[in-house]
Formats: C-alpha cells, sequence, structure tokens
C-alpha cells in the first residue's frame, strides 16, 4: 500500500471512531443513528470501521444527527 493510500486509511478509521465514540456516548443504537440519517445500518457500520470515505455531506449530516457540530466530529489525533 502506498503512503499516500495508508494515510487516507488511517483518516477513514480515525472518522469512524470518532463516530462510534460520539454515537456510544450518547447511548445512540447504530441502528438508530443510521434511520436519522437515512443510510443503511450496514453503511454506517462501515464507515465506523473505517472501510469507506465519507463525503463532507455525509459527515456533517451525522455530527447533525449526533448532535454534535462539524468541529466537534473532527476533533480527533491521528
Amino acid at each position: 500500500m502506498s503512503k499516500k493510500n495508508s494515510e487516507k486509511k488511517e483518516l477513514q478509521i480515525a472518522i469512524g471512531k470518532q463516530i462510534r465514540t460520539l454515537r456510544e456516548k450518547k447511548n445512540i443504537p447504530q441502528q438508530v443513528l443510521a434511520a436519522s440519517c437515512n443510510f443503511e445500518k450496514s453503511n454506517l457500520s462501515r464507515l465506523e470501521a473505517g472501510g469507506t470515505n465519507p463525503t463532507l455531506f455525509t459527515l456533517k449530516k451525522i455530527a447533525d444527527n449526533l448532535g454534535v457540530t462539524l468541529k466537534e466530529l473532527m476533533d480527533f489525533e491521528i
């Protein structure tokens, strides 16, 4: 895997972990967050596992439905 792809994967995993952490802190089941964002649960699961590269629009939708700002959603270290 190239350095660029490795960095991309690392970022995807970090974003996914942050989404999962915030969701669990608020005691929101994955199914409920997925439904409120109009996603399939499997897509949210893949996103939380770092298996997909979400768009900014997707991240904003998740932040809104978690009741956090986009800035809070992106507040993590890699």
